[in-house]
């Protein structure tokens, strides 16, 4: 199994600001950000998956136009998995045909180009060899990590997380954790913006990861445009003894 990073950046601006999404070989999307959109329309009809952490634009930008640009070239749905609470969020206020068509109605409701799947925390969903696992999160709106496993280990995104001990007991029983990818949005100055909207920043981060009990490479995603060699000196400084490493475009791992 393979995961590659399609994007990992707190916002745009520029060929390497790419928002949140990986790809798992070639048929599953873990979040759909704008990194999706340098996917070539080959590669976007050959997903069949799509799991979502949360609501948040620069993790759902590009799913309506995947399924726009594709569905008809594809013989079955494109399948998004959520939570009940984020399918809810998707459907009333993204595919609502104010904001954009009801794809799950298109061309028919017996034979629409996009389908939801509710999935349940904690629930594995296994995809040809592959399990993924929504994992707990604590953000501003209804969300999730996931856990991506194979045979040969396991990697854990948080997705966007604050304070969250309930995902630190989960992951802490992952023994064959190899990868973990966790956010930092914000530098240390920032402290109380990262409180107040349920991010992280270097201070808050190694407060949580005093709880991880687990021997795996730390990854930091979901650094602010801006911020970034600020924010990575400020990790270096609180969890340097961990080797953390910057998460980077179409960084590869191997599972």
């Amino acid at each position: 199994m393979k995961v590659r990073i399609l994007g990992c950046s707190g916002g745009i601006g520029g060929r390497h600001l790419r928002t949140t999404s990986m790809i798992v070989d070639h048929d599953i999307l873990i979040d759909a950000g704008t990194g999706v959109a340098d996917l070539p329309i080959a590669d976007l009809a050959q997903i069949d998956h799509v799991f979502i952490t949360h609501s948040h634009l620069d993790h759902i930008a590009c799913l309506p136009f995947i399924v726009d640009t594709v569905g008809e070239m594809r013989n079955r749905p494109l399948t998004v998995y959520a939570t009940a609470e984020v399918t809810e969020i998707l459907r009333a206020h993204v595919f609502n045909w104010a904001v954009w068509p009801d794809f799950s109605e298109i061309p028919d409701a017996q034979n629409p180009f996009m389908r939801f799947k509710v999935i349940k925390l904690k629930q594995p969903t296994k995809i040809g060899g592959r399990t993924i696992t929504a994992l707990p999160a604590n953000h501003t709106v209804p969300a999730v990590g996931y856990s991506i496993r194979s045979e040969n280990g396991t990697l854990v995104f948080t997705g966007d997380n604050t304070s969250c001990p309930e995902l630190w007991a989960e992951l802490n029983g992952i023994r064959d954790l190899r990868y973990l990818i966790i956010e930092c949005a914000f530098s240390n100055r920032e402290r109380r913006l990262a409180e107040m909207s349920k991010h992280l920043c270097p201070s808050l981060l190694a407060e949580e990861l005093a709880h991880m009990q687990r021997d795996a490479e730390i990854f930091i995603t979901h650094l602010k445009p801006g911020q970034i060699e600020l924010t990575m000196l400020e990790v270096e400084d609180s969890i340097g003894d961990l080797r953390p490493r910057m998460l980077q475009n179409n960084q590869v791992f191997d599972l």
